[in-house]
């Protein structure tokens, strides 16, 4: 199928073209269609990648009213990197439509963002914290959203913010339409579905695994005290670019740093960096002057960073939907990409919940056969 058949203006298959996008992805042909031409609400699962942004961006940009100078979309996104990345999909999507997008986010003055709004915006792009304080101000009134988009709904459940997606919706119209966008749908995405969709339907583009198809995933069982040697050597790999995943933001910038003692061209992306400096390592790391970014969960949220070679767990993810989201950071655009494990000896439990829930299979990989180059300098893993 073709973006021409999916009913799209000129304008925007004129945008689609210049993006270098040859035909529609597996959610792009489900979504655009319901989007343009039904009233259902709509859940939508895919895998981290798979151009689910165009997938509402492209059928918003056709339905926005460019004449009526208020907010008539809303995309609510867990982080600030990815609303700065999902505002600047739209606009790079709008072709010759005047349709202002504005992202909001905390972490950055709020002033410039207040007169903003005051000039007339149609799409906000906000992290649910930020929303809430404009709506709060009375600098920010959703009475005209039409459209209601909650990106990565499973990662606002793990990061705590149900509760303020619900006070948000609370403020918009009945007459809205609700889309939801998921790499993994909990019973408690449905809870809310049944609470605040009205007619609704599932789109779930995989039928199998839900991790993406071209990472190769394989794990190693290994010793804490072990687990630094081991990364060098995988480090140590021939054009290796990519994110190591710790669990706490301590454990970051300590790794980070023993990596660079050793000569390795790395970054620490943590919630304890301001947004300045978020976003300045986040465009070193894009234009590969930074090789290796150690990063925890909440800060990697979003970064969307083309031909990723790995994906490493140095922290094994605390739950499936963790994993699936991890590792869907590389094996993008049709390039393969491999996500690498490190388990304790105690966490077999762990890593076979993960295998049983995203319903994959990650193979394990005995040390030092496959990463040998540097054998001498690192102990046998036990």
């Amino acid at each position: 199928m073709s973006f021409e058949k999916l009913g799209l203006s000129e304008n925007s298959l004129n945008a689609v073209r210049r993006k270098g996008f040859e035909k529609p992805t597996d959610i792009q042909k489900e979504v655009i269609p319901r989007l343009l031409r039904g009233d259902n609400d709509i859940i939508g699962q895919s895998q981290t990648g798979t151009g689910k942004t165009a997938a509402f961006a492209l059928p918003l940009i056709e339905l926005i009213d460019e004449e009526i100078k208020e907010v008539q979309a809303i995309v609510i996104t867990p982080t600030r990197e990815l609303a700065i990345q999902v505002a600047d999909e739209i606009r790079s999507l709008r072709g010759k439509r005047r349709i202002n997008v504005l992202p909001v986010y905390g972490g950055q003055p709020i002033g410039p963002q207040i007169r903003n709004l005051r000039r007339g915006v149609h799409i906000v792009v906000g992290t649910p914290g930020r929303v809430i304080d404009h709506i709060e101000r009375g600098t920010l009134s959703l009475d005209g959203v039409s459209y209601f988009i909650l990106d990565e709904a499973d990662r606002m459940l793990d990061m705590g913010f149900i509760e303020d997606i619900e006070r948000i919706l609370r403020h918009t119209s009945e007459e809205k339409r609700v889309l939801m966008f998921s790499a993994t749908i909990p019973r408690e995405i449905l809870r809310l579905a049944r609470r605040y969709l009205k007619d609704y339907e599932v789109i779930r583009i995989q039928d199998r695994s839900l991790a993406p198809e071209l990472v190769e995933q394989i794990y190693f069982e290994v010793r804490p005290n072990k687990r630094f040697s081991l990364l060098c050597s995988i480090l140590d790999e021939k054009d290796f670019y990519g994110i190591v995943f710790c669990q706490t933001k301590r454990e970051t910038r300590e790794l980070a740093s023993k990596l660079k003692t050793k000569g390795y061209s790395v970054e620490a992306l943590n919630g304890d960096i301001p947004q300045k400096g978020r976003e300045r390592i986040l465009e070193r790391f894009r234009k590969g002057k930074i090789r290796v970014l150690v990063a925890t969960d909440v800060a990697a949220r979003g970064i969307d960073v083309k031909d990723l070679t790995h994906v490493i767990n140095y922290s094994i993810p605390q739950n499936p939907e963790a994993y699936v989201h991890r590792i869907g950071r590389t094996g993008r655009e049709g390039k393969r990409g491999k996500a690498i494990t490190f388990v304790a000896p105690w966490e077999s439990p762990k890593l076979r919940d993960i295998e049983r829930v995203a319903r994959v299979k990650i193979k394990e990989m005995a040390y030092p056969t496959e990463y040998g180059r540097r054998k001498r300098d690192i102990p046998m893993v036990s």
